[in-house]
């Protein structure tokens, strides 16, 4: 009751004193990460508001719906012609790359809390700062775990692997394919086909008999919910059986796309921002967050997303009220000086910003789909299970 009471400051204006934009895909094909993604924002607003709010002050979230880049502008123009103090948004890469050359013109920070394309934070932009890892460490991340852990654990080796590298063709897929294959290419693994294609797709039938011609046996996927339901569908009906699956997040941290997928999910490897299911005692006041979303929304999370927005917002509403203004200059300076080190967050993220707004303290976490249930095997302090491979 009580955060479902707090729940009205976020969306009545009428008794809140310090007003923030929310750009997120509240409908259409992202709507569900979108809206999982808001999730996070709201509860760590509900949460300040019950403590006293900003320096004393009610914050109240106007949502905008983008479902694209187009929308995210017209959007983001009405947000900032009403007052805000911040902008916080907005899962998809896509859609931040949109918004922000908005907010920066009107000299409004903005806060990013989880879409991904390194180009977002590489125009020198002074009042855009991002909470979440991006994709320079993303495709890094995803060949690591292949030849660090997946590959010795399933006995396979450079020798005997062909990767194959899908990915939806926006900033966000496009940007982690790339470091894949360059960070494959470091490590001396043979990258056979690197297939782009729109994540509004139905057919992906030429991509996968092209991967099942080249002999790839690995597969290293960027999708959202739609084309990766999709790609298993169509894989199964070609029957094509790659050795091992990487997801990078996106539909791959979906309960409802291991729903939609059935039993083929199981053993399918996962990188992405922390889940609600890490070590409790790595990440303190992540059972709070639990707690507080069970609560409101009478259910537990969809994905990782919403927590990794909740600590973001948390991290950007603190340098807010250090900054004790609204000021951007201020507030910018208050952002540059936040710092937290490992597992002193709700997802066990540090905090320490660049010039460029970027936070190069967070992570991604390597997980694995085991009995319909999404699992945290590394890192070692924050994971909950260990890896189930398949030896070769």
């Amino acid at each position: 009751m009580a955060f479902a009471a707090c729940g009205v400051l976020v969306t009545s204006a009428a008794s809140a004193d310090v007003k923030v934009g929310a750009v997120y895909p509240f409908s259409g094909a992202l709507a569900l990460l979108g809206q999982e993604s808001f999730r996070g924002l709201e509860l760590a607003v509900n949460e300040l508001n019950e403590a006293g709010g900003l320096n004393g002050e009610k914050i109240t979230v106007l949502k905008a719906d983008a479902v694209d880049p187009t929308q995210a502008v017209s959007e983001t123009k009405r947000l900032t012609s009403q007052d805000v103090a911040a902008v916080f948004g907005s899962y998809a890469s896509g859609i931040s790359y949109a918004a922000t050359p908005v907010t920066e013109l009107a000299g409004i920070p903005y806060f990013e809390l989880g879409a991904t394309a390194h180009k977002i934070t590489t125009r020198n932009y002074k009042y855009l700062f991002r909470s979440n890892p991006n994709t320079a460490l993303y495709g890094v991340s995803v060949v690591n775990a292949l030849h660090e852990t997946i590959a010795p654990g399933t006995g396979m080796n450079k020798e005997n692997i062909v990767i194959g590298i899908i990915h939806e063709d926006g900033p966000y897929g496009t940007d982690v394919a790339a470091t894949e294959k360059q960070r494959a290419g470091e490590l001396g693994y043979k990258v056979a086909e690197v297939l782009p294609y729109s994540a509004k797709t139905v057919d992906l039938s030429s991509l996968i008999l092209r991967l099942k011609g080249a002999g790839v046996n690995v597969v290293l996927h960027t999708a959202y919910q739609n084309d990766a339901i999709l790609f298993f569908s169509q894989a199964k009906a070609a029957g094509f059986n790659p050795d091992i699956i990487i997801g990078a997040g996106g539909g791959y941290s979906l309960a409802d796309t291991a729903k939609a997928v059935g039993a083929g999910m199981n053993g399918v490897f996962d990188l992405d921002f922390p889940q609600s299911s890490i070590n409790p005692e790595g990440a303190p006041g992540l059972k709070k967050f639990l707690d507080a979303y069970q609560a409101t929304y009478n259910s537990g999370p969809q994905s990782g997303h919403s927590l990794a927005n909740y600590v973001g917002a948390k991290a950007f509403l603190e340098a807010m009220a250090n900054a004790n203004s609204t000021d951007a200059d201020k507030i910018r300076e208050a952002v540059l000086a936040y710092k937290k080190p490992a597992g002193s967050t709700a997802n066990g993220w540090a905090f320490a910003f660049g010039e460029d707004g970027q936070n190069n303290a967070s992570t991604f976490y390597l997980m694995q789909w085991q009995d319909g249930k999404l699992v945290t095997i590394a890192p070692e302090n924050l994971a909950l299970g260990k890896p189930i491979f398949n030896k070769k």
